[in-house]
């Protein structure tokens, strides 16, 4: 009859310690930038993206989004922000991280990531301003740009795409607006960015029901036409909204 051995007890050995220091020294470290894609909506209606045309190798004189390399001691949002203030002069705006780009040839300097941003923003409110490396700064229709450089072309398609799909279950689209607006201009925004006209009765009554918009005591003025009611997105009557369960959907 087989015996079965006697237990033999584990032996612990313990690890050599590891020098994390050391173990980082033996990986490639990429460079890291941001990349920021910001939209605007001028006066014809006509959604635009923020562009500047680089003063400095590689693609000099080309057109590409605003960003550069961030820096040891900041995060990638401040660096977004940073980038933006000094190459653009644009200020105080809503961004929000969109996408990591990584692709081994995306710069032909060397292997550089890019974390992707995009924002919104009134452009009537932002006076530009090219500095550093920026030669000039300008607004183009966002489906109709020049060559852009190294993969900004997909950054900016990938931000479309983004945009087209988050103002339809978020309230991101009064960012695009002047502070006071009319139903009007709130319908046309929603059909320029999604490529398709909108029922104009259904479009005010789904948007009125949801209690999101201040009627003001005020109307457009230096119109040839009646003049329309303007309104004010309710910023705190949306958060109260989302606490109790309520879905931003148009």
């Amino acid at each position: 009859m087989p015996v079965d051995p006697a237990p033999v007890d584990p032996v612990s050995v313990d690890p050599a310690p590891i020098d994390a220091t050391d173990d980082l020294r033996q990986y490639p470290r990429p460079g890291l930038t941001v990349d920021c894609v910001v939209f605007g909506l001028d006066v014809d209606d006509r959604l635009k993206v923020l562009l500047i045309q680089r003063r400095i190798p590689p693609f000099v004189g080309q057109w590409a989004l605003p960003g550069g390399f961030v820096r040891l001691e900041e995060s990638l949002d401040a660096a977004a922000r940073r980038e933006l203030r000094e190459e653009t002069g644009v200020t105080e705006v809503f961004l929000e991280q969109l996408y990591t780009f990584g692709r081994v040839d995306r710069d032909p300097r060397d292997r550089v990531v890019s974390v992707a941003y995009y924002a919104l923003v009134n452009l009537r409110d932002h006076t530009l301003r090219a500095a550093t490396d920026a030669r000039a700064v300008a607004w183009f229709t966002a489906t109709d740009t020049p060559p852009l450089a190294f993969d900004h072309s997909a950054i900016l398609h990938q931000a479309l795409t983004r945009l087209r799909a988050k103002i339809r279950y978020a309230p991101i689209g009064f960012e695009l607006l002047p502070e006071k607006f009319t139903l009007t201009q709130l319908q046309r925004l929603y059909e320029v960015i999604g490529g398709q006209a909108i029922d104009k009765r259904n479009f005010r009554k789904k948007i009125l029901k949801m209690g999101l918009l201040r009627s003001l005591d005020e109307r457009e003025q230096g119109v040839s036409h009646r003049a329309a009611q303007l309104y004010a997105f309710d910023p705190q009557r949306y958060e109260a909204l989302t606490r109790s369960g309520f879905n931003f959907e148009l």
